[in-house]
């Protein structure tokens, strides 16, 4: 963080984001729509930085055929603005596929398919991104009314770009257990379709799949139709996997008007729903592939030819790497009986965390606020609460789930959250020390 810039731009922008995913995405969708409807005295002036090299939105796991867990009218915009040129039903018209997809008759595209929009809708926007661009460090300076930022970009130079608001969009992690190393033969699911082809010229016998969730059932159904010669181990500790709640009453978890009734909530009420309502999204599983694997798996045991082996009620207590492939050993938990699995692969679908904000934000994060539970204090337009030292803005998109619930950085309420951040920074804007309202203070037992 002590890079010394070789460029200082002077211009001081309304926002920056950092991170160009489908959140950030969604915010530069909305200050788009907001640029072109106002004045030119009106206009926000918004860049975003992504260290990529190009949009890319967990391309390691764009399985051929996979679909999408989300309503496609859930999208960048429409829950915000239906009738905007940046929805996916506009870009299957540029794609002169609409007809097609209203004949397919499903409101979930393939994520193959919704990955593509995501490019067509950010390749519009190109001039707002800057990509192979590293944050390095967040400052306050101007008397805390404007943020310096750091960048290294892939050329090695660093510069420093400046705005009144930093929105912070750095998506998911890979996460491990405890111990867990990745290495030749040991893979997160994130990885999977960007390593898978280093088997292709060998002949791999057994892979081993770690996880109960969507992405474990995925990569252990792609595995086994991919590598008809091989066997696949999916491991994992519940008897069966769970199905996700997928019916309509469960969904409204997702809909806009219950961020508003979390972030009122007490804090004992916003545990107990999302103790209710994880099955809708954490560690559980598509009815239909269960079913597919359950099929796939009783057919192989009518031929008696198994290669699809459920290892469910288990566990994974050792991982030892031998040479060739990696041993991984497996207690059944139930009689603690212990098997030793000499696998090619082992892949972890273990689930993803959100990124750590402080990573990016430097200083600027020993100056936001934090609550009894050492959690940031966040209002309910994503702002987060800060010193005196720092009066420009900090937004999340992520990272806000013990404030804002299950919807904090999915998909299912992008458009209305970028939507919330812009009306916000507007605000601020032109009212720079507003009132803090009822509704947008804290409440409960984390105020």
């Amino acid at each position: 963080m002590s890079a010394a810039p070789t460029h200082v731009q002077g211009h001081v922008q309304d926002i920056l984001g950092i991170g160009f995913g489908p959140s950030n995405l969604a915010l530069a969708v909305a200050v788009e729509e907001h640029n072109r409807r106002c004045g030119e005295d009106e206009r926000l002036d918004a860049s975003f930085l992504e260290r990529k090299p190009e949009f890319g939105w967990h391309r390691g796991m764009l399985i051929e055929g996979t679909t999408m867990q989300v309503s496609f009218l859930k999208d960048l915009v429409t829950m915000r603005e239906p009738a905007s040129d940046f929805s996916f039903l506009s870009y299957l018209k540029d794609k002169d596929r609409l007809v097609d997809f209203i004949n397919h008759k499903t409101m979930f595209p393939t994520r193959v398919e919704y990955h593509d929009y995501l490019e067509w809708a950010a390749g519009r926007l190109d001039h707002l991104v800057q990509y192979d661009a590293e944050v390095i460090d967040v400052r306050p300076v101007q008397d805390g009314e404007v943020f310096e930022v750091l960048v290294r970009h892939g050329s090695g130079q660093v510069t420093a770009s400046r705005a009144r608001n930093i929105v912070i969009a750095v998506g998911l992690e890979a996460s491990l257990p405890a111990g867990a190393e990745l290495g030749d033969h040991v893979w997160h699911n994130l990885e999977l379709m960007h390593r898978v082809g280093e088997l292709r010229d060998s002949d791999p016998q057994r892979f081993t799949v770690i996880g109960a969730g969507q992405s474990a059932a995925e990569v252990t159904d792609y595995l086994h139709r991919t590598f008809t010669g091989a066997e696949v181990c999916s491991v994992f500790s519940r008897y069966g996997h769970t199905p996700a709640d997928d019916s309509p009453f469960a969904n409204r978890i997702f809909d806009p008007d219950a961020v508003d009734h979390f972030y009122t909530a007490p804090g004992g009420v916003k545990q107990l729903l999302m103790d209710y309502h994880r099955n809708t999204n954490y560690s559980v599983v598509d009815l239909e592939l269960i079913e597919e694997l359950y099929a796939r798996a009783y057919q192989e045991k009518v031929r008696g030819e198994e290669r699809l082996r459920m290892l469910n009620a288990s566990r994974v207590v050792d991982v030892r790497a031998t040479g060739e492939g990696v041993a991984v050993t497996v207690e059944f938990l139930p009689t603690g009986e212990r098997t030793v699995l000499d696998s090619d692969v082992l892949v972890y679908a273990t689930g993803c965390r959100p990124g750590d904000p402080g990573r990016f934000l430097g200083r600027t994060w020993e100056e936001c606020l934090r609550d009894g539970d050492g959690q940031v204090q966040v209002d309910r337009d994503y702002r987060v609460r800060t010193t005196d030292g720092v009066r420009g803005g900090v937004y999340f998109q992520g990272g806000t789930e013990h404030t804002h619930g299950i919807t904090s950085s999915l998909l299912s309420n992008g458009a209305v959250r970028a939507g919330d951040i812009r009306e916000s920074i507007l605000r601020y804007r032109s009212a720079p020390e507003p009132a803090v309202h009822a509704d947008y203070a804290l409440t409960g037992d984390r105020a």
